[in-house]
């Protein structure tokens, strides 16, 4: 499962479980359906309809990328041996949150890690550049903006929910 699937990260996140056989379960909003089934999600969650870690679903793995439950959340939503990884990116203000919590999983069967950002290395990204050769992974632009339209760029990102990135000139 994938929260925020349908974001920057998030399309990446599930073309690349679809490529290693994963059964996708894709969180978003309504908007972006047509296109997480279109790179593979099995399932789609609307956020704005459904809590995921309420619906008494419960998953092998869950990625959140979104980051906006608290983390004893996850705990309902998760398999037995499960795995739980968060990619907050600049959302730091879960960080406290994330360690306060961090106790209710110690001792039990779930595990939870915190992705922290590392330089890319050389194997990760032949990988990620033979993934997108092959056409296996296609990289999910929402809109193009002419590099003297960067504000506008990020107005539209500020308004919330773009589907995959914005660029700043897209070839064009």
């Amino acid at each position: 499962m994938i929260n925020g699937a349908g974001g920057g990260v998030g399309p990446f996140a599930v073309q690349i479980a679809k490529y290693f056989g994963a059964e996708v379960t894709g969180v978003d909003n309504s908007k972006k359906f047509d296109m997480l089934r279109s790179i593979g999600a099995d399932y789609v969650i609307d956020y704005t309809q459904e809590d995921f870690t309420k619906n008494g679903q419960h998953y092998d793995l869950i990625l959140d990328i979104a980051g906006y439950h608290m983390i004893f959340d996850y705990r309902r939503a998760l398999s037995s041996n499960a795995n739980l990884f968060f990619s907050w990116g600049f959302q730091i203000y879960n960080f406290p949150n994330f360690v306060y919590r961090s106790i209710n999983f110690i001792g039990g069967s779930k595990k939870m890690s915190l992705m922290a950002w590392k330089p890319n290395n050389k194997e990760d990204l032949d990988f990620i550049k033979e993934l997108i050769e092959s056409g296996k992974l296609v990289p999910v632009i929402d809109r193009c903006y002419p590099l003297n339209e960067v504000a506008e760029a990020f107005r539209y990102f500020e308004e919330g929910h773009p589907q995959g990135k914005n660029c700043d000139n897209c070839g064009t």
